[in-house]
């Protein structure tokens, strides 16, 4: 049987839920929370959310994602990079592996719309316009996790045979980790890199959330929601759902490149 094409398939399927929201829309969630005037409701048709898009006009999208991705883009990095080297001093020092994982564990479990707050109060709220650290060290946290987890299995995964050669030539355990591991663990380590980019955007968002901020997606969507404006809190989520669908496929299109010989990097 033949199957159609990735990217027919994609198409069709976005046709089929932009129908079938459409059609709950003026049905079954016709009346779910309307305006106090009787007007619209909790969900409103893509093409009501569409015409408050355009009306909204691209410099409300583009003022607000600005801030946000500066602080996911921060978050990203700053996460990333202590997650990394997290995963190199498991490398170098085994035995600190059960220690490693426990705070990779930790900040997993630890909801993040709990500690946001404390974060906030030592922090404090940043000037007007400028990216919130409180956001900052959100989006890094959301990260952490999941790089460190990619990290440490793609470390695993190093041929034992590579890394005894580089021992008999008397390679030490940073050089076993610059010539064999980072190589055998760039796959699963663009992987996911991939999954959190946006979840870097997600965090963002929800320390956004917290206030202290005046421009971003978050202290839109909060104002959307006090103001009624159903339309327009949708077309926000919309954007940020097309932003963070971006980011995941920017570093699948860079995994690509940097790691070509992964099936893996390559989904």
């Amino acid at each position: 049987m033949r199957r159609f094409p990735a990217w027919l398939t994609g198409i069709l399927g976005t046709v089929a839920a932009i129908g079938i929201w459409w059609l709950l829309a003026v049905t079954v969630f016709a009346s779910v929370g309307a305006r106090p005037d009787g007007s619209g409701g909790a969900i409103p048709t893509p093409l009501a959310v569409l015409l408050k898009m355009f009306d909204d006009g691209p410099d409300f999208y583009w003022r607000n994602a600005g801030v946000t991705l500066t602080e996911a883009g921060l978050g990203f990095l700053w996460g990333n990079l202590a997650a990394l080297a997290l995963a190199a001093v498991v490398l170098l020092i085994p035995v600190a592996e059960n220690l490693a994982t426990q705070i990779a564990v930790i900040s997993y479990c630890i909801p993040i719309v709990a500690v946001g707050p404390i974060i906030r109060i030592v922090l404090g709220a940043p000037a007007s316009g400028d990216p919130s650290e409180t956001a900052i060290v959100l989006a890094a946290m959301s990260v952490f996790f999941t790089t460190v987890v990619g990290a440490l299995v793609g470390f695993a995964s190093a041929d034992r045979a590579s890394l005894d050669i580089v021992r008999v030539y008397g390679g030490g355990r940073i050089q076993q980790l610059l010539k064999v591991q980072l190589i055998a663990a760039l796959p699963a380590i663009l992987t996911a890199l991939r999954i959190a980019a946006p979840a870097a955007f997600l965090g963002a968002i929800l320390g956004e959330y917290l206030g202290g901020v005046d421009v971003g997606f978050g202290p839109a969507l909060t104002n959307a929601q006090q103001g009624l404006e159903i339309e327009r809190a949708w077309g926000i989520a919309i954007v940020s759902g097309l932003v963070a669908g971006a980011g995941y496929a920017l570093i699948g299109l860079v995994a690509r490149f940097v790691a070509p010989w992964s099936k893996g990097s390559a989904v």
